[in-house]
């Protein structure tokens, strides 16, 4: 089987890598409907390990955009209300250990060896051998129990229903939103991926839905009452964002909850769909304390919260952006946040993406964001989608189109395009974005090692 991302040799012992390396990675290998799913494995890793994913309250997230930048508001909500946090999130972008997170700080290299022995001494005991996804989650479970912490933000790898994380009794169920992505294995209609998502509503827990659509909406509507939920919050009717502004650094945004209206609140974060994630963050904070939170907690949390691969600036002169969007319903709110950050247009794009993706759609909404010329790129994973590929549907839709092949040479050629005062654009797949962030650090492009800026 394919090797996953080269990050992990440096992160944990070369025996463990190869151990974990030896799981069928879905990662890599996208899985169909042909297999049967099942939360067998995991619960049985969880028995064996004394049940870790019961130790504490757990805030179960899914949705198709969104999950990791919410997940990242909403531990900063509870770490500035004086809670320990754990955080399970995926991908990475740069390094293993980013996935299992404690107060926002990733697990170190001698923890996650601990933690990954533990679970290679038991696998022998298994009935059938686990995937590299399940036992990543059960070391994340394995890990908030013995740290210990106060509340897990878990995401949901892919779907719900049958995703390894959904061996949780959540508190809450927080949801942002439904679009076309992995339809291959979800889909194949907007309605299908809902009832899959809807998975993860279990009895007495209190579901925050950022979805509005009403025939998605209603999905998770019914998904709750059949559970029951012990309450229903939805977006735009008991929370919302009332207010979106861009602002210097991020946006500035007016919060409502059930129970209270928070003005002028600085995100330190681009684009104006996060608005939308951050009253989603805010609404499953309130969910999970039964009442408000203080002004100065949602000022200080959302003012300094980060989301690296997010519309993260990376250099000024030319400004340099990179950002994870790897669907369509991604792209047209990047290509919005675009026109609010570069109205000037002319912008460069490197572009890379993943098989199961429209390039065409992908890149008729960069285009409408600004984006006159693209560089492609063949994604450093063996789902990517050929370089050629893209470059044939950018011509199709009229933009200029230059066909590379490594991440690193797409910026090279990219940078020769870009003005001193443009805007280049590094997006279409997490693994390019990953992999250009990795050039960019490390001085290996023409940009120089001095190109890493904050916003």
């Amino acid at each position: 089987m394919p090797a996953p991302p080269a990050d992990l040799g440096p992160t944990v012992g070369g025996d463990l890598v190869g151990w974990l390396d030896s799981h069928t990675d879905y990662e890599q290998a996208m899985p169909t409907r042909l297999g049967a799913p099942t939360l067998d494995r995991i619960r049985e890793l969880c028995r064996l390990l004394g049940d870790p994913e019961r130790a504490c309250p757990v805030v179960h997230l899914t949705g198709t955009n969104g999950k990791g930048s919410t997940a990242r508001m909403l531990s900063a909500l509870f770490m500035a209300q004086g809670l320990t946090v754990g955080t399970y999130t995926s991908p990475n972008l740069a390094r293993l250990n980013e996935r299992l997170a404690r107060n926002d700080q990733p697990i170190d290299d001698g923890e996650l060896d601990e933690v990954l022995g533990a679970l290679a001494l038991i696998e022998p005991l298994l009935g059938a051998r686990p995937t590299r996804f399940e036992l990543l989650t059960a070391a994340a479970f394995r890990w908030f129990a013995d740290s210990p912490v106060d509340v897990a933000v878990v995401e949901v790898g892919l779907g719900g229903r049958w995703d390894a994380t959904n061996v949780v009794q959540p508190d809450v169920v927080a949801v942002t939103n439904v679009s076309y992505d992995h339809v291959e294995v979800l889909g194949p209609s907007l309605e299908d991926i809902a009832r899959e998502k809807a998975g993860i509503v279990k009895p007495g827990c209190h579901l925050v839905l950022g979805e509005t659509a009403p025939t998605r909406r209603d999905v998770f509507l019914a998904a709750a009452a059949d559970a029951p939920a012990r309450a229903t919050w939805v977006r735009d009717r008991e929370f919302g964002c009332e207010a979106n502004r861009l602002a210097v650094g991020g946006r500035l945004v007016d919060l409502r909850t059930p129970a209270a209206l928070y003005q002028d609140v600085f995100l330190a974060l681009h684009g104006a769909h996060q608005g939308d994630n951050a009253a989603v963050a805010l609404a499953a904070a309130e969910a999970f304390f039964g009442a408000p939170l203080a002004t100065d907690v949602v000022t200080t949390a959302l003012g300094g919260v980060t989301a690296p691969g997010r519309l993260e600036v990376v250099g000024r002169a030319p400004l340099v952006l990179l950002d994870g969007a790897h669907n369509v319903a991604g792209v047209l709110a990047l290509a919005a946040a675009l026109v609010e950050l570069h109205p000037a247009g002319g912008a460069v794009a490197v572009v890379g993406m993943l098989h199961g993706r429209d390039p065409r759609a992908m890149l008729e909404a960069l285009a409408a964001g600004g984006v006159d010329v693209v560089v492609t790129c063949t994604a450093p994973s063996p789902r990517a989608v050929p370089s050629a590929t893209i470059a044939e549907a950018g011509r199709a839709v009229g933009l200029t189109t230059v066909a590379a092949q490594a991440v690193d040479d797409a910026l090279t050629l990219a940078r020769a395009r870009v003005q001193r005062d443009g805007l280049l654009l590094i997006t279409g797949s997490l693994y390019v974005v990953a992999e250009a962030r990795r050039r960019l650090a490390n001085g290996s492009s023409s940009y120089g090692a001095g190109s890493l800026g904050g916003p």
